[in-house]
């Protein structure tokens, strides 16, 4: 391979975890912007309750796992080397975002919620990346 032929995969690696993370970012803002115009989420400075935060740790990881499916699908090689990658930098985030919220006011009271979205980020990107591994046809298989 040679350097032009490299320089195009790295950049196809870092456009599949780049597009992963956007995508999965958007239907995510998108998600919490309706419940919040649907008033089923109350006021950004207000605290969620529990149940609610639970709705959203589903619909988060649900969102999660495509993302990293969507990384996998778009990796040059290594779909799930990519799909993880994507998981290390959402684990990194949501960890950033733990610690930096962690007594930030009423709305970050519930300490449960981002903990348990840090511990899925690394299951979810797994989950994704292995749905778009098994759809790949075996190695010595025909078609």
């Amino acid at each position: 391979m040679n350097d032009s032929q490299k320089t195009r995969q790295i950049g196809r690696s870092v456009f599949a975890v780049l597009m992963g993370i956007v995508v999965g970012v958007a239907v995510t803002l998108a998600t919490d912007v309706v419940l919040h115009a649907i008033h089923l989420f109350p006021p950004l400075d207000q605290r969620v309750p529990d149940g609610l935060l639970a709705l959203a740790t589903a619909y988060r990881t649900v969102y999660s796992v495509g993302a990293s499916y969507l990384t996998a699908r778009l990796a040059p090689s290594s779909p799930m080397k990519h799909a993880l990658a994507g998981g290390v930098i959402g684990f990194i985030v949501n960890l950033a975002g733990t610690v930096l919220t962690w007594n930030s006011g009423p709305q970050f009271q519930a300490h449960w919620y981002p903990v348990v979205l840090t511990l899925l980020a690394l299951p979810s990107a797994w989950a994704g990346g292995l749905i778009y591994m098994r759809q790949l046809p075996a190695p010595n298989s025909r078609r």
